[in-house]
């Protein structure tokens, strides 16, 4: 019934609210993707259910031609699903649609503990940001309070946030557990 359905909404929305976010933020080139690659497994180790969800500036595809599914997308189909019996993904064709909002695209997660967000660095979430000497930019947090640390390949000294080694992921992992308000099941 309609009432059935609107109460399964209500409870699917409050469950993606419940959903910690967290960012990791930095210049391209930072090493936004090997820290997140290493923060994974450690944080799943101590029981955290996570996804990710990975922001990218351009075009991409990860669907190739020739495909059966590359070949439903250009006839036209504006979704595609490919199922198998070890992973489904779906492709969304936005045409004419703006950019989905970052709010839109947790509703379509499966609910979890934590998501980790790579990019996104405009939006308004707790991140982390991914500093590196060599890329010559400066620091994201001085113009972002929602950066509420740094993981860095030198000292940072007189930070108004933590800053942490950026090969010391065991400290990362317990600074967003902590950060984020998930304990930790040791």
């Amino acid at each position: 019934s309609g009432r059935l359905k609107d109460f399964i909404i209500f409870l699917i929305i409050l469950w993606t609210v419940w959903m910690e976010v967290f960012g990791l933020a930095g210049w391209s080139g930072s090493g936004k993707t090997t820290l997140l690659k290493r923060l994974i497994p450690v944080l799943i180790s101590k029981g955290i259910s996570l996804s990710t969800i990975k922001h990218a500036h351009h075009t991409f595809d990860i669907d190739k031609p020739g495909k059966d599914s590359f070949e439903h997308r250009l006839a036209g189909a504006s979704e595609v699903l490919i199922t198998s019996k070890t992973r489904w993904a779906l492709i969304h064709e936005n045409k004419a649609s703006e950019e989905p909002t970052l709010e839109s695209l947790l509703k379509k997660l499966s609910v979890v503990d934590l998501v980790l967000l790579e990019g996104f660095k405009k939006e308004s979430h707790k991140k982390l940001e991914v500093y590196r000497a060599s890329n010559g930019k400066p620091l994201l947090q001085q113009k972002d309070p929602n950066i509420c640390g740094i993981a860095s390949d030198i000292q940072l000294d007189n930070q108004a946030v933590p800053v942490f080694d950026l090969k010391d992921v065991e400290s990362i992992a317990r600074f967003i557990v902590q950060s984020s308000g998930l304990l930790e099941t040791l």
